[in-house]
């Protein structure tokens, strides 16, 4: 690698810590030989990587040490990735290292080659981490609050809704259930000139078809039989405001010809009234149905259908939308620690390959309730594939290798930012927070493998 990695090694043995300083000139050793000073070194630098022998004084036969440490620098900097080594005999105390919150372990005596490689894969997903949360904390800033999301094809789809948003113009959102339609409804209403006013939403497939028309157009004292005072439909109550109708594929055609009456003159008439009432609103409707083969055969209105779609935005399923699975993934489990309680520390490699190979079908709201679920289950420090109840035959590869698994995520990853800053390095190396040495060293990697 062309810049070198800071590390803080964290060993008794003053010759294998000279060893490993020759053997590997891409690392940057801080050395420490003991928990008291590993722990002193560590709040000191604040390295990205920890190379960890269990076997430390004064109980340089067991692990307890070794043990406390981990869990100390675990809870100063959850994000470290910490490397254990231990011998044969001590395998099962780094199998319980790695459930603590371990990032890999190597074995003794150590082999130079292998720790490197699992050094500068430590460091690369430390840094890609660092650039989740960054991205995480710039979501604030975005026109549509609740849209997490750094892909180009979200990107794109904000850019129109903040030039359509402040125009009154009818919008037809297209996309999946689960794609977050609502969430884009309300962000059209936040842009607008009528953001001090009231949202209304309506599904259209929720309601019954009796119940619909009194939902919609409210009813007068005696209307009908239970109808014992005076009701405000929801597009009167939206009077001034932004009124969306999700489902709108689901709406009976005796209620298509109803609205359609409205979307002209503009006027409601409750049942039983006798008056018209003026109503001023911004129609938004959403629906995952192929609105034109409906109107094909005959189940949707074409002159409806011309009214709604004055603007018509189609927003893309999340297998569509390159990286944002794994960031909006990092921003839920943060969520959910918070709201549950737990201190789940984030995903462990298998999971993110897992969750980069779905084909989330139910989208956003299949991935929220999959990390939902996770974090209330997990045992481990970390979430896995298991956890998401993301099965391994889910994955096209051959081997479940966890640095294989590793390798395959940080590709995938690189590629992606090379494709989106159109194969400018410093400005891929600035999407995934490293320098451009680093980004330049990390696609030669990717060419000799």
């Amino acid at each position: 690698m062309a810049s070198k990695i800071n590390a803080l090694l964290v060993e008794d043995d003053n010759g294998l810590c000279r060893q490993l300083g020759w053997a590997l000139p891409e690392v940057e050793f801080a050395v420490a030989g003991n928990r008291e000073d590993a722990i002193s070194e560590f709040r000191r630098l604040r390295p990205a990587v920890v190379v960890l022998d269990l076997g430390l004084p004064p109980d340089k036969d067991g692990v307890s040490e070794g043990m406390s440490t981990l869990e100390a620098i675990l809870a100063l900097a959850p994000e470290t990735k910490i490397i254990i080594c231990s011998g044969s005999d001590s395998r099962e105390a780094a199998v319980r290292a790695i459930a603590l919150g371990a990032y890999d372990f190597c074995r003794k005596p150590i082999d130079p080659e292998a720790l490197r490689l699992i050094i500068e894969r430590a460091a690369r997903l430390y840094e890609l981490e660092a650039e989740n949360r960054r991205l995480l904390k710039m979501t604030p800033r975005s026109p549509a609050d609740g849209i997490i999301g750094s892909s180009p094809q979200m990107a794109r789809l904000l850019r129109t809704i903040e030039k359509v948003a402040p125009t009154d113009v009818a919008v037809l959102l297209l996309g999946e259930s689960g794609t977050g339609k609502e969430l884009l409804a309300q962000a059209l209403h936040r842009l607008s000139g009528r953001s001090n006013r009231p949202f209304v939403a309506i599904n259209c497939a929720a309601i019954p078809e009796t119940l619909l028309e009194s939902e919609l157009f409210g009813y007068e004292k005696g209307a009908f039989t239970g109808a014992v005072k005076q009701t405000i439909g929801k597009i009167e109550k939206a009077h001034e405001g932004t009124f969306f109708l999700d489902e709108i594929g689901d709406l009976p055609l005796a209620m298509q010809v109803k609205l359609l009456r409205f979307l002209q003159d503009h006027m409601v008439e409750r049942i039983g009234g006798r008056r018209a009432i003026q109503v001023d609103v911004r129609i938004i409707c959403a629906t995952n149905q192929d609105l034109d083969h409906m109107i094909g055969t005959g189940r949707f209105r074409e002159d409806l259908y011309y009214r709604l779609n004055e603007v018509r935005l189609v927003v893309p399923p999340l297998r569509e939308r390159d990286g944002d699975a794994m960031l909006i993934a990092h921003y839920l489990l943060k969520k959910f620690n918070a709201e549950i309680g737990r201190n789940v520390k984030g995903f462990a490699s298998d999971a993110l390959a897992a969750m980069a190979d779905h084909a989330w079908r139910g989208n956003v709201r299949e991935l929220e309730n999959r990390v939902k679920r996770a974090v209330v289950m997990a045992e481990g420090a970390s979430i896995t594939a298991a956890d998401l109840e993301l099965a391994p035959a889910d994955l096209p590869y051959g081997t479940l290798d966890l640095r294989e698994a590793r390798a395959r995520a940080e590709r995938d990853v690189i590629q992606m930012a090379m494709a989106q800053s159109g194969g400018n390095l410093t400005r891929a190396a600035k999407l995934l927070g490293i320098s451009r040495p680093t980004l330049y060293g990390l696609l030669e990697t990717l060419e000799r493998g």
